[in-house]
């Protein structure tokens, strides 16, 4: 099959590498500045070895693909659309939050958008060179699984784990109800996941942001498991930092409102208050205008 790859960073460069080194014939999205400079093959350094893959870069994909994944900045989203020419039949977007899917269906039809997540720790080190340092985890949305299911299985042969889940508020909210609490908490206090866990005060703060998100994500019709959630938190390495919080400190611009902010918007519809979550938002503002 062919792919492209919209939003060539740690996320969609590893995906592409993964893909590439499969044997799938992938075309990587760049702005034009880097058009000429970008590498004829990608290479992704993984803890269970270094993969590489073939590279054939454009600026604008105005030639079909049977597969078009998307892994921008939810902030880059719209600018980066004005680069698709050519509308493939399977759009796979691999954003934070959960707004960008309607955004996504209004733009390019329903069916067209499969949902998708995914939930690594990664870094583009130079363009087309990447680091994955911690597991994959890939969750597609079941309408996926006809066209993309041999992919899929053979992406666990390379140490991928990854899932076909039936409801897309789960699969989404999946992502998000760890996402955000950790995000948020470790971006406001500027502590790593060990260092929060040590501290009571944080502690509290990050057990009230989850429970806020859970209760918006099953008011949003999504299907939580909480004591699993908390436990995933828990076998999270002590080190770990989340991009936000390197985000804050390298003072770039942070997807502050696609993380938290669904929390905020669905809490108001469905009458859930989360004031943590409010508290922890503008904190992170407060920090990342000093930084």
């Amino acid at each position: 099959m062919t792919h492209a790859i919209l939003g060539a960073g740690a996320v969609g460069g590893l995906v592409g590498t993964a893909l590439g080194y499969l044997g799938e014939d992938v075309t990587v999205i760049v702005r034009p500045e880097r058009l000429d400079a970008y590498p004829k093959e990608l290479i992704a350094e993984r803890p269970s070895g270094t993969i590489t893959a073939p590279a054939w870069a454009v600026t604008k994909l105005d030639e079909a693909v049977d597969v078009l994944w998307i892994a921008t900045r939810t902030f880059q989203l719209q600018a980066a659309l004005d680069r698709i020419l050519a509308v493939p039949p399977r759009i796979i977007p691999l954003l934070n939050g959960v707004d960008h899917i309607a955004v996504l269906r209004a733009r390019f039809g329903h069916d067209r958008v499969i949902p998708g997540t995914i939930a690594v720790e990664a870094e583009r080190v130079a363009p087309g060179r990447f680091v994955q340092r911690s597991p994959v985890n890939l969750n597609l949305a079941s309408s996926a699984e006809p066209v993309l299911g041999e992919i899929v299985a053979r992406l666990r042969e390379i140490a991928f784990t990854c899932d076909f889940i039936e409801n897309e508020k789960t699969l989404l909210w999946k992502k998000l109800t760890f996402l955000a609490p950790f995000a948020m908490v470790t971006a406001a206090s500027g502590k790593s996941k060990g260092e929060v866990f040590a501290d009571p005060a944080w502690k509290a703060k990050l057990e009230a942001a989850i429970a806020e998100a859970c209760a918006v994500a099953k008011a949003d019709g999504a299907v939580i498991d909480t004591a699993r959630l908390h436990a995933f938190f828990q076998a999270q390495p002590p080190g770990m930092r989340s991009s936000m919080l390197k985000d804050v400190v390298a003072g770039r611009e942070l997807e502050l409102d696609a993380i938290g902010g669904p929390i905020v918007r669905l809490g108001e519809q469905y009458n859930i208050d989360v004031p943590v979550t409010r508290e922890l938002i503008a904190q992170i503002s407060a920090r990342a205008a000093r930084a």
